[in-house]
C-alpha cells in the first residue's frame, strides 16, 4: 500500500449545487464547504467531494466524444422510487434495465441506481473508472491503495471487498483519456489519496506507471494514472 483513499472528487460548474443534490438524494452530510470545494461523508465510510470547474464540459453518455470517465454506483431498495427521488432532486433519466437505472446528476455525470433490497437506505456501493485495460488499471490501483484485486473478467475488474470502499474498472472500446488541465479533455472525477511521505509515494507511483503532471499545492501533488486519469497524492 502506498496510500489510503481519501476522497472521490467530482468536477462541477457549481460545487454547492451538486453537493446539495447528493445530500438530498442519498442523505450525505456536508463536512466542509467553500464556493469551490464541498466535502461530504456518506455515513458508510466514503468521502465524496465536489470541486468547482470553471470550464466544465459535461459528459454526454454514451457519446464517446464526451466520455463520463467514471461514475458512481448507488444502491437503492426500490429502483422506481429511487429514480423518482433522483429526478425530483434534479437528475435526468438516461437508461434503465431490470437491475439498474442510469441517470445524470445536475453536472451531467452519469450514475447508476442499483437494486439492493437488503437495505432500506440509499448507499454508495463503489466508484467505477472507465479505462482501455481493466486488468492493468486495477493492478495499478491495487498497489496504490493496498486493496486486493477481488474480481477480473469480461472487461471488468474490482479491487477491495464489497462494503469496504471498492473501486471498480470497466473496459471501454473507444476510450478517450483526459488531458488535464485541458478543458477539451476533462477529467470529470479524480481520486485523492493520503500518503505519509509524498516523496516516497511519488517515487513508488512513478515506478508503477504513473506520470507527474507537475502541478500541486501546499499539501497535494497531481499525477496521471496509466489510463491518463489524474489523481492527487495528499498529506496532512
Amino acid at each position: 500500500m502506498i496510500g489510503r483513499l481519501r476522497a472521490v472528487a467530482l468536477d462541477a460548474p457549481d460545487a454547492r449545487r451538486l453537493a446539495a443534490f447528493y445530500t438530498a438524494l442519498a442523505g450525505w452530510t456536508e463536512t466542509y464547504a467553500e464556493d469551490d470545494w464541498v466535502a461530504m461523508e456518506t455515513g458508510d465510510g466514503w468521502r465524496v467531494a465536489v470541486q468547482h470547474s470553471r470550464d466544465h464540459v459535461p459528459p454526454r453518455w454514451p457519446d464517446p466524444a464526451y466520455p463520463q470517465q467514471a461514475h458512481l454506483d448507488l444502491r437503492v431498495p426500490d429502483l422506481d422510487a429511487g429514480a423518482a427521488r433522483a429526478v425530483e432532486c434534479g437528475a435526468t433519466p438516461l437508461r434503465r434495465n431490470e437491475s439498474w437505472y442510469t441517470l445524470a446528476d445536475p453536472a451531467g455525470h452519469p450514475f447508476d441506481l442499483c437494486l439492493f433490497p437488503a437495505r432500506q437506505e440509499t448507499t454508495l456501493m463503489g466508484v467505477m473508472l472507465d479505462c482501455p485495460d481493466a486488468g492493468r488499471l486495477s493492478a495499478f490501483y491495487a498497489e496504490l491503495l493496498g486493496k486486493p484485486v477481488t474480481y477480473e473478467g469480461e472487461g471488468m475488474a474490482m479491487i477491495g471487498e464489497d462494503g469496504v470502499q471498492p473501486v471498480l474498472f470497466q473496459q471501454v472500446t473507444e476510450y478517450r483519456a483526459p488531458r488535464w488541465p485541458d478543458p477539451a479533455y476533462p477529467q470529470q472525477l479524480h481520486l485523492d489519496v493520503t500518503v505519509d511521505d509524498v516523496d516516497v509515494a511519488e517515487a513508488a507511483v512513478l515506478r508503477l506507471g504513473a506520470t507527474s503532471l507537475s502541478a500541486g499545492g501546499e499539501n497535494w501533488r497531481v499525477y496521471a494514472d496509466p489510463a491518463g486519469k489524474p489523481f492527487c497524492l495528499c498529506w496532512d
